[in-house]
Order: structure tokens, then C-alpha cells, then sequence
């Protein structure tokens, strides 16, 4: 029964991001360009939410779907890896039009070359799990 409400609830997020237009390439293409605030009052949002919900989680020591403690640890402050790792991520997004999130999205709006791209974003991680130990901190 708890599955189906997760379920449910990313079913929901998905009509949420469709319904705001955040899936929308032409909205990315905007907010690249500076033409329109949409996108970065959405981004703004869900960064405000994402804060608030992690200090709810650590305050309140919230627990997963299996019933275990939610550990939420400081993260290794290093200007590099977020340099890089921001203007790769910065780069795909322009190139391909959509962040992680909205590829989803668009695959359940009938989109069906974003499979290709779906595709991209597993093998990507995939190389990168490969990877990740072999690279600089």
C-alpha cells in the first residue's frame, strides 16, 4: 500500500512539471537565453522546498518507505567538483533540452525521442559508477 502512494505521488509530480510548462523545451530555451523568469521561479521553488524538507528530515529523523533512519550527510566541499560537475550537467541540459527530472516527464508526454536521450542519461551514470572512484575529490 505504501508503494502505490509513491507511486501516486510521483504520477502527480509529473502532471505538476508537465502543467508548469517545466518540461517544455521552448521554457528551457527561455530561461537560457534570459528571456523569462519562469523556469528560475521554478528552480527557486523546488530549491526552497528541497532545503526546508531536508532540515525536516534530519530535525525529525523521518524514516524511508522500509522504515530505516533517512541519513542525510554533509557532502565534501570542493570548488572544483562542483565547477566541472555544474558545467557538464549545464552543458547536456542545453544540449539535450531537458534536466533529469523532466526526461520522465516527457517520455510519459509521448515524447519519443527522449528515449534517446534516457538512454544517454543511464549509460552516462552507469560510466560514471565506473568511474567515480578513479576521479579527483
Amino acid at each position: 500500500m505504501k508503494k502505490i502512494i509513491y507511486i501516486l505521488l510521483g504520477l502527480v509530480f509529473g502532471v505538476i512539471m508537465y502543467k508548469s510548462e517545466a518540461a517544455s523545451w521552448f521554457r528551457i530555451y527561455e530561461m537560457f537565453r534570459f528571456e523569462s523568469f519562469h523556469m528560475y521561479g521554478i528552480i527557486g521553488t523546488a530549491l526552497a522546498f528541497g532545503i526546508l524538507f531536508v532540515q525536516i528530515i534530519k530535525k525529525f529523523k523521518i524514516k524511508d518507505i522500509d522504515g530505516q533512519p533517512i541519513v542525510i550527510e554533509d557532502k565534501e566541499k570542493s570548488v572544483p567538483r562542483y565547477l566541472i560537475g555544474g558545467i557538464i550537467f549545464g552543458l547536456g541540459w542545453a544540449l539535450a533540452g531537458a534536466c533529469p527530472g523532466p526526461i520522465f516527464v516527457l517520455v510519459g508526454a509521448g515524447f519519443v525521442p527522449i528515449l534517446i536521450l534516457l538512454l544517454s542519461a543511464v549509460l552516462g551514470t552507469f560510466v560514471y559508477g565506473l568511474l567515480k572512484d578513479k576521479l579527483p575529490h
